[in-house]
């Protein structure tokens, strides 16, 4: 936790301030006895109504500052604990940004979700409390001890009995609840997952009639917290009634021993109720304590998880080298010279020794079988992931020697999974180019012939488009996502089997229209339709990461196996040779 208190700096002022005002709060509250035991011992037994006046206007007068220093310490622990959350999420939110396609794999995007919103909410609590009460309660618990030791040091022996009792009953409280907030938050991953799931694939789910099955799965990740929670909470159950049985105990034996030193004549009736009453406000700090304890455990697993997030470095370094705006005509656009890659964790190559040079204003098509690599190969491109063995060049610099901004920059992409965002049409299609004129977007939407898209909504550009892209089609998606990509003009487009929702003609037509677009792009077509990549100046046939041939659509029927029979099991012999 402490690391994270970096986050703190910017609210300095509110995290000194804050302690300092409850720090006189609790000093009042610490006068209040010795003021209570004044008007017992001089005004009620003296009948002295004046002086009962007088010290009741003095308490009303504590009471009222102590209000008054509490909202002043209440206003500072909101504004440093909602101030902290908020730069903290900020932080977080960017660097799970810097982070590679790998990294978030292996963190899970549900976690993330769950880490930079519940475990900050823990720890924004954390600090609230740090401000509030962490020096507020110890210092009742010493005060109040050292202001009856002040009264009559015999008596207090007692506090110095009761204090040893109640550390070791949180102590043993604590140590055994603790492991359980971390089980509880990574449980609360899993329930994050299931409600992700749900949400997102809740048509499958109806399609399947699987709603019933869902609610039990969910039902049982929740029962799950829930059973992890009750485990915490009996444990902790035991806390307060401890404390008190100990805390009542003393006050018990304060009256007790107290009545003896009254008839000794050591001590005054009014001097027993402020020793009860600060017994009883350090039973009350004490839970205080405890309570702390509890939520600076949750701050502390939650930390953990967060550090664990922010320690998680990227394993992809940009490089300082930018666009390069003159490359000579003879080198390649895209170099794969024996290109070998491996998802992280796993032993077997989804790519293996890639050799492949592809020219600026080249249309390559990239073919294969389920799981042969194909979104592989055009993912590490744009250096989603880097290369395991061999080197990937663009204009014939190393993809690691370039910035990010410089590499990406020059590619346009279009997912197998059209996405987009909540917005506008228009705000959506400005994504590549943010000062696009409303020339080149429609110039973009018609290539990817998604006009009639935009023509049938009743705003025009500015359709509000809902979560996920919801109220589109598939099909719709995938060209606007299309469209999305051709407004920057990007040297390199990568469409990734973003045609598989359209039909036969709508995707030859976009083929055509983006043949016309891009006679200066170097274009990539993935995709298992043999006929939209059979125009193609050039085709690389995959087949369990390797590459089985390359070439034209001609040469790969005559020479290529694997390519015959992806041609065969779509067309016939007349189709293909047509």
């Amino acid at each position: 936790m402490f690391r994270l208190a970096k986050y703190l700096k910017q609210f300095r002022k509110y995290v000194i301030i804050g302690p300092i005002f409850k720090l006189m709060e609790a000093i009042f509250e610490l006068i209040v006895p010795l003021v209570m035991a004044g008007i017992i011992d001089v005004g009620i037994k003296n009948q002295d109504q004046g002086y009962i006046l007088k010290l009741g206007g003095v308490m009303v007068l504590l009471g009222v500052l102590g209000l008054c220093f509490a909202l002043i310490c209440q206003y500072s622990a909101a504004r440093a604990s909602q101030g902290f959350g908020t730069v903290l999420r900020n932080e977080m939110f960017a660097h799970i940004n810097s982070l590679s396609h790998a990294e978030i794999d292996k963190l899970g995007s549900n976690s993330m979700i769950t880490r930079i919103i519940n475990d900050v909410n823990q720890l924004q609590l954390a600090v609230a409390m740090l401000i509030r009460l962490v020096i507020r309660a110890p210092f009742l618990v010493i005060g109040a001890a050292v202001m009856a030791m002040r009264l009559d040091l015999k008596l207090s022996v007692i506090f110095l009995i009761v204090a040893p009792l109640v550390a070791a009953v949180l102590y043993i409280i604590m140590s055994r609840s603790v492991p359980y907030y971390k089980v509880r938050q990574e449980k609360l991953d899993k329930v994050s997952l299931i409600t992700r799931e749900s949400l997102e694939g809740a048509r499958v789910i109806r399609a399947f009639s699987r709603q019933e099955k869902e609610k039990e799965r969910f039902m049982e990740a929740s029962e799950d917290v829930t059973e992890a929670a009750m485990r915490v909470g009996k444990i902790s159950a035991f806390l307060n009634p401890a404390t008190f049985a100990i805390l009542n105990l003393a006050i018990v034996a304060i009256v007790w021993f107290g009545g003896y030193r009254v008839d000794a004549g050591a001590m005054t009736q009014g001097e027993i109720i402020a020793f009860v009453n600060y017994m009883t406000q350090i039973s009350l700090a004490l839970v205080v304590v405890a309570n702390l304890v509890v939520i600076f455990t949750k701050a502390g697993a939650s930390a953990v998880r967060i550090n664990e997030v922010l320690d998680t470095k990227p394993s992809i370094v940009e490089g300082k080298t930018g666009e390069q705006e003159k490359v000579p005509a003879s080198v390649p656009k895209v170099s794969f010279q024996n290109v070998s890659f491996a998802y992280p964790g796993t032993s077997k190559c989804s790519l293996e020794h890639v050799t492949v040079d592809i020219m600026r204003g080249e249309t390559v098509g990239i073919i294969g079988g389920t799981g042969s690599g194909k979104s592989t190969f055009v993912n590490l491109m744009p250096r989603f992931y880097d290369v395991t063995e061999g080197s990937l060049l663009i204009d014939g610099i190393p993809v690691q020697e370039y910035t990010f901004e410089g590499l990406r920059r020059q590619f346009g992409i279009v997912p197998q999974r059209a996405a987009l965002f909540k917005g506008t049409i228009l705000e959506n299609m400005r994504w590549a180019k943010e000062d696009a004129t409303m020339e080149e977007i429609e110039a973009a939407v018609r290539t990817a012939q998604a006009a009639d898209v935009v023509a049938s909504k009743p705003d025009g550009y500015e359709e509000m488009i809902l979560e996920g892209g919801k109220n589109f089609s598939g099909g719709q998606k995938q060209r606007l996502t299309i469209a999305r990509a051709l407004v920057g003009k990007p040297d390199i487009l990568i469409l990734d089997d973003s045609s598989s929702a359209l039909d036969y003609a709508t995707d030859a037509k976009l083929r055509t229209a983006i043949r016309e677009f891009s006679k200066d792009m170097t274009v990539f077509l993935v995709s298992q339709r043999a006929n939209s990549i059979k125009h193609a100046d050039k085709i690389i046939v995959l087949d369990d990461g390797e590459v089985a041939g390359i070439g034209t659509h001609d040469e790969l029927y005559r020479n290529c196996e694997v390519y015959r029979e992806i041609c065969l099991s779509q067309f016939s012999k007349e189709e293909v040779k047509g």
